[in-house]
C-alpha cells in the first residue's frame, strides 16, 4: 500500500529527517500558521460571498431584474 508509488517506509523515513531537521517546535510552529492562513482564506471567501450578495440586493432595491423575479417598480409599469 502506497501513494503514488512511495511505500510507507519511504514516508517515515522523509518524516524521522523533516523532524531531525526543523524539530517538532518550528513543525508546530509551522502548522499553525498554515492552520491560521487557511481560516483566514476562508474568512476572506465568506466576506467576499456576503460583499457579492449584498451587491446583489442592492441591485434588486434599484428596480433591476433578479433571478428572473420582477419588482414592484416594473410590475406597476405594466399596469
Amino acid at each position: 500500500m502506497g501513494f503514488g508509488g512511495i511505500s510507507i517506509w519511504q514516508l517515515l523515513i522523509v518524516l524521522v529527517i523533516v523532524l531531525l531537521l526543523f524539530g517538532t517546535k518550528r513543525l508546530k510552529n509551522i502548522g499553525s500558521d498554515l492552520g491560521n492562513a487557511v481560516k483566514g482564506f476562508k474568512g476572506a471567501m465568506k466576506d467576499g460571498e456576503k460583499e457579492a450578495n449584498t451587491e446583489r440586493l442592492e441591485k434588486a432595491d434599484e428596480g433591476d431584474v433578479i433571478e428572473g423575479e420582477v419588482t414592484k417598480k416594473e410590475e406597476k409599469e405594466k399596469s
